[in-house]
């Protein structure tokens, strides 16, 4: 009976995007994936926006810069990637020979969708002498259309690792786009896109958090909208905000990205407090509904059962990787 239910749930997972089998309540599954990674010499992959279970078994926590940089210099023989779609892309362009799994195939991103690649080729060809440089929570399709790949914690670093003079379209976040073209001073064309939990914080909300909170810092991530970058205290990367709160001796922070990463702020710095900055609905904090998706029954069956795999087409990876090897190569060279 077990086996024909794995195998219903393979048939479905195309539809589903997770292998939607039942795991025991009684199963430790923090032992079981210790054991599995031991099995298929996997290494798990998490982004600081999942849960709290899945970042404690994770090898290795870290924003999308540190993500692909684990990914190309793992010797794992499975990638097991916790975060959304494109990160675990970038993790099987940088290791087109090994399995890469995901817990749930349609754990996607909102500021990925806003760019479809056919789309953007077309208004790219509007801008012929121009480079590109595209933050890389973009699909595989428009990393095959950029010269350079850049993360929000070396996009400063690479956009003035360029000639001044060299005329630049910036994709697809509107956004860090703006906070990048105010802190570098270069005039780039922007793509219209954006991050669905980055642009709902509410800056009534926040204000009125500060006034409750009179010594808490307010920090922010630069895919915030302007107005709440210019209430912050200080703007930062996931990494460079979770530095930032190692460091900095303030004891209370108001914190506007997605609440992933308090996690790791309250491990790092048990006696401090963080106050997850609110969005505009009627939610206390804002979390990422895609990078949600992902839980720790189905981070064991992916694990378990090496589905769903991660698969691309071979042409696809060859163009994407060059400005995914051209960002590292940037981002080595300036030490980040």
């Amino acid at each position: 009976m077990v086996d024909i239910n794995i195998a219903a749930a393979k048939e479905k997972l195309s539809t589903k995007g997770f292998l939607d089998i039942d795991v025991s309540p009684e199963l430790d599954l923090f032992l079981e994936i210790e054991k599995l990674k031991k099995e298929k010499n996997a290494i798990i992959l998490a982004h600081y926006y999942q849960e709290a279970d899945i970042q404690d078994v994770a090898d290795y926590i870290g924003d999308s810069l540190g993500l692909a940089q684990q990914a190309e210099k793992t010797t794992a023989d499975m990638i097991v990637f916790a975060g959304v779609h494109f990160m675990a892309e970038t993790a099987k362009i940088l290791n087109p020979d090994k399995k890469v799994v995901l817990p749930d195939l349609k754990a996607g991103c909102s500021l990925a969708d806003s760019a479809p690649g056919h789309l953007f080729q077309a208004f790219k060809e509007r801008y012929p002498d121009h480079l590109v440089i595209s933050y890389i929570n973009c699909s595989a399709e428009v990393k095959a259309l950029s010269d350079i790949i850049c993360t929000s914690s070396n996009a400063q670093k690479i956009v003035e690792s360029l000639p001044a003079d060299q005329k630049i379209i910036f994709a697809p976040d509107r956004n860090l786009g703006a906070y990048l073209i105010k802190k570098t001073g270069r005039d780039m064309v922007l793509w219209d896109g954006a991050c669905m939990v980055h642009e709902i914080f509410s800056l009534e909300k926040i204000t009125k958090l500060k006034i409750r909170h009179p010594n808490a810092k307010l920090i922010a991530h630069p895919e915030c909208e302007e107005p709440i970058l210019r209430l912050a205290d200080y703007i930062g990367s996931t990494t460079g905000l979770l530095n930032f709160t190692k460091k900095d001796p303030s004891m209370e922070y108001i914190v506007a990205t997605e609440t992933g990463i308090l996690h790791q702020m309250q491990l790092s710095s048990p006696q401090k407090t963080f106050i997850p900055a609110p969005p505009t609905n009627n939610c206390a904090c804002n979390d990422c509904p895609h990078m949600k998706l992902n839980t720790l029954e189905k981070l064991y069956l992916c694990m378990k059962y090496e589905q769903p795999e991660l698969l691309m087409d071979p042409t696809l990876m060859v163009a994407a990787r060059k400005p995914i090897e051209r960002m590292l190569e940037i981002s080595a060279k300036y030490g980040l």
